[in-house]
């Protein structure tokens, strides 16, 4: 399947979650430090903000991409929640038609966000998994968490890097290399202290 099949492919998964949350599953803390769900819905939102709020927010927040980042998704945060979902399936993910990869990396690891602390795990299909697993967030540098290590992954055919081996699940290696601290008590392997040192 092509990167742009897979991505529509994780929007529609996402959206029929997002359909499914109960209001206090909406409120639940997410993996992204400070958001609960309903900010990372928010925070996928982003491309709907027009290029002079965007400007705006950016001078307001001294260029700090994590600074942008929480004030982009705290203006969506107390939309209704079907207005975000909304917003998600018919305005969002505009920018990723045109980096399809790069949006598959993001949306994949932000469904994970919000599923595993919520309990409701997922099969990633084998394709998406690969991909993300080859090419993750560039945005999220992780390549200070992979530099001298190898990757294996257990339930699909990939492995990466030169060093002490990190193995296990892929879902797991693909939150780790982006900094989920909570991805590394799936992995083993003699690269996992030096991993965990980075991370942590």
């Amino acid at each position: 399947m092509s990167y742009r099949g897979m991505l529509a492919a994780e929007r529609a998964e996402m959206i029929e979650l997002l359909r499914g949350l109960t209001v206090e599953e909406w409120e639940t803390p997410s993996l992204c430090d400070g958001w609960r769900v309903r900010d990372v819905v928010g925070h996928l939102l982003t491309d709907t903000v027009g290029p002079m709020r965007y400007l705006a927010a950016a001078v307001k927040n001294r260029g700090s991409v994590d600074r942008l980042n929480n004030a982009i998704a705290a203006s969506f945060a107390d939309l209704p929640t079907t207005r975000l979902v909304d917003e998600f399936e018919h305005n969002a993910g505009r920018l990723s038609k045109f980096a399809p990869r790069l949006g598959l990396s993001d949306l994949v690891v932000h469904q994970q966000d919000i599923r595993r602390p919520l309990g409701r795990p997922r099969p990633i299909p084998a394709d998406r998994l690969i991909a993300v697993l080859s090419y993750p967030d560039p945005f999220a540098f992780p390549g200070r968490f992979t530099k001298g290590l190898r990757f294996t992954a257990a339930d699909v055919a990939w492995t990466s890097g030169v060093g002490p081996e990190v193995r296990g699940p892929g879902e797991a290696i693909a939150l780790a290399v982006v900094g989920r601290t909570v991805a590394l008590d799936d992995l083993t392997g003699d690269g996992l202290p030096e991993l965990r040192r980075r991370i942590s």
